[in-house]
């Protein structure tokens, strides 16, 4: 009898992709979320397996950014049958473009300063009334 195991390569973030969750976490993303956006920004899509073995996340960490993600709407998931009984597995792929999610950190941060600027401003206008 011969066993025919299926061959598959799994994506490992690395260096380049580490400055780039670094980066969103010094954005105030929360490290999870980071490092799934980061990884699904490399694959073209990826079951919740291969991201975990790929990021390094653990199983709730990855359903606790995946939610966020779904949250923003920056999520495509579907169903794929698995041979034989069980449920189906579920693969997941990136539906904004990266450029799109950096902008909403952009907005996000805009939108910080501004109010801390206006906060300034209130602080000033009450001293010198």
């Amino acid at each position: 009898m011969v066993t025919i195991m299926k061959e598959s390569t799994v994506k490992i973030l690395d260096d380049k992709d580490m400055e780039f969750v670094e980066t969103l976490r010094s954005l105030g993303v929360p490290r999870n979320v980071a490092t799934l956006i980061t990884f699904l920004a490399n694959v073209d899509e990826a079951s919740s397996r291969e991201i975990e073995m790929g990021s390094d996340l653990r199983q709730p960490e990855v359903s606790i950014a995946m939610r966020s993600l779904r949250e923003n709407t920056w999520i495509n998931e579907r169903e794929i049958k698995r041979e034989g009984k069980g449920r189906p597995m579920k693969v997941y792929s990136l539906k904004a473009s990266i450029d799109e999610i950096i902008k909403y950190y952009e907005q996000q941060k805009l939108n910080e300063s501004a109010q801390a600027m206006e906060s300034i401003q209130r602080l000033k206008d009450l001293i010198s009334s």
